[in-house]
Parts: C-alpha cells; sequence; structure tokens
C-alpha cells in the first residue's frame, strides 16, 4: 500500500484485491495511522474517485461496500468526516495488475 499528497490532495494506491470489502476498512485505517506523515483533514467538500482494477474475469465485490470502507478509513485524514464527500465516482475496470486507486480532493469553487 502507498499514499502520498499531491497538489490535488490525496492519493492512495492498494496493491491486490479482496473479495472482502470489510478487509480495507481496518488495512488503510492501521497505514495511515502507523505510516503517514503528510497533511491532515481539512474541511470543506470533496471529490473522492476510486478505481479498481482487476485483471481476467471481475471479482465478486460490491462497489458500494468497498467505497464506504475506504471512506471510512480517511477519516481524519483527508477530511473529518464522509459526509464532506460531495461528489463520489467508484468505478470497476479491467487493468494489467489488480489494485485500487483512491483519490480524494477538495472541491473549490464548483457550482453544483
Amino acid at each position: 500500500m502507498r499514499a502520498r499528497s499531491t497538489a490535488q490532495g490525496l492519493e492512495v494506491a492498494i496493491d491486490g484485491l479482496t473479495t472482502q470489502a470489510k478487509y480495507y476498512k481496518p488495512l488503510v485505517y492501521e497505514f495511515f495511522r502507523k505510516e503517514w506523515r503528510g497533511a491532515r483533514a481539512s474541511y470543506g467538500d470533496f471529490c473522492v474517485e476510486i478505481t479498481m482494477f482487476y485483471t481476467g474475469d471481475p471479482p465478486w465485490l460490491d462497489l458500494d461496500n468497498l467505497a464506504k470502507a475506504l471512506l471510512d478509513s480517511i477519516i481524519g485524514y483527508a477530511f473529518h468526516d464522509d459526509s464532506q464527500v460531495a461528489r463520489l465516482v467508484v468505478e470497476r475496470r479491467q487493468g494489467d495488475r489488480e489494485r485500487i486507486v483512491m483519490r480524494a480532493s477538495p472541491l473549490r469553487g464548483e457550482a453544483g
């Protein structure tokens, strides 16, 4: 697992996949609790994009459960509460390796 702060916000990459979405919440949370030295949570609205890349047949994994687990795991690191997520995009697509990429960025001055 890797994470970094960028000018746009927070980017997290998790190598490998499991069909158990509940696995990701403690994995990501513990990574941030023990390893993270980057920026801390901020206020305001956020856009979160989560992409699950797979090889072969698509895994049996509910994307809504994956999103909830990942959003819960970055509370206190990207934003203070997941109610700050104003735009959420979650998708599954074929890739060259199995991984999950999540980007959380503040929405600045965008009209709805």
